[in-house]
């Protein structure tokens, strides 16, 4: 088992003791997810670069969920769907700040596309961005950032 899912089975267990609801539901939802991915496709275990996109991608889901309820005059739900995005964040790497994610862009433009940046450019750049980031920065952010350094 790798070594963040049994941190993450670890820590729903103290959650359940504790009662923390907030910290229960985020938790076992996280779990479902990877068990779910688990078991679809090829059926493989997980590495810890996989969970960590799955852990990713349900942040997006409670921080999209949270401005819709917000939106539609809903602060109790967004609140929790906030608090529950809090938690999961736990289990990301620390993500860069501005000044990191443009001196990253920066190197990851001159190794791909060379002195002569273009827009042409950007898919091989964004692949090459993603694979090293490792989940350090959100996608939107990276592709605004890398966007911005090719024109």
């Amino acid at each position: 088992m790798s070594e963040l899912k049994n941190r993450i089975r670890q820590d729903l267990s103290a959650a359940m003791k504790a009662r923390d609801d907030v910290r229960k539901g985020a938790l076992r939802m996280l779990v479902s997810a990877i068990t779910y991915e688990e078991r679809s496709g090829s059926q493989h275990e997980l590495s810890d670069e996989e969970i960590l996109g799955i852990v990713a991608r349900e942040i997006k889901k409670r921080r999209e969920s949270a401005d819709i309820y917000a939106q539609n005059d809903r602060p109790d739900l967004a609140e929790r769907e906030e608090a529950e995005a809090a938690v999961l964040a736990e289990y990301q790497p620390s993500q860069f700040s501005d000044e990191e994610l443009s001196a990253f862009v920066a190197e990851v433009v001159q190794e791909v596309a060379g002195e002569n940046p273009t827009m042409k450019n950007m898919g091989p750049v964004m692949k090459a961005a993603q694979a090293r980031a490792a989940g350090r920065v959100d996608g939107k952010r990276l592709s605004t950032a890398v966007r911005a350094a090719l024109s």
